[in-house]
């Protein structure tokens, strides 16, 4: 059997985040969400009461909690797993998406990061789902052998090297600050696995 189809009120917070990686969130209306979704219109209010504020905020949550699930399917599918493999296939599912796709989008939840640093809900919605990037990333390297207080610390350099390598490549229109990161950072992270006893 087959993935349900998820419904309206998950369509309209997966095509926030969608729309939000291209466009911002600024540039992300109500409605072009809900068209985007093939939503009803009328299901907005219905669904997000809080208006544009509880969609986004809605939307980066679950941008995090994609990204952190997908660290665990990126563990499951690398042969040797280590700390470089796995960033090399974090860093893969973008230079994977821009060579198919062009380079339009970048990660939702920096961009709503970027618009709302002074503060706000969306601030505190994008920490969080950093946070919920970060956790698993940190388990993952500590079951690769990288003591648990540095784990946490290489996945928050993890996180930010992947960042701003994807706005370096968007500035650019080329890959090669993703490519760089996997071949600059690789070896300093396999270098944080403890020797086995």
């Amino acid at each position: 059997m087959g993935e349900e189809r998820p419904g309206p009120r998950e369509r309209m917070v997966i095509s926030a985040a969608q729309l939000i990686r291209r466009h911002g969130v600024t540039a992300t209306g109500m409605r072009e969400v809900a068209v985007h979704a093939g939503a009803p219109r009328g299901s907005l209010q219905h669904y997000f009461p809080g208006g544009k504020e509880q969609l986004v905020n809605e939307a980066i949550d679950w941008a995090g909690r994609y990204a952190g699930r997908r660290i665990g399917r990126f563990v499951a599918s690398l042969d040797e797993p280590s700390p470089s493999a796995l960033f090399a296939a974090m860093v893969a599912q973008w230079t994977d998406e821009y060579a198919a796709e062009g380079f339009a989008a970048g990660c939702p939840v920096a961009a709503a990061t970027a618009e709302s640093a002074v503060g706000g809900s969306a601030r505190a919605a994008a920490a969080a789902a950093f946070t919920t990037w970060r956790t698993p990333l940190a388990e993952a390297l500590a079951g690769m052998g990288v003591p648990a207080a540095r784990a946490a610390s290489l996945a928050t350099l993890m996180i930010s090297t992947l960042e701003g390598a994807i706005l370096l490549a968007r500035a650019d229109q080329d890959v090669r600050p993703l490519t760089t990161a996997v071949r600059e950072l690789g070896p300093l992270l396999d270098a944080a696995v403890a020797p086995a006893p």
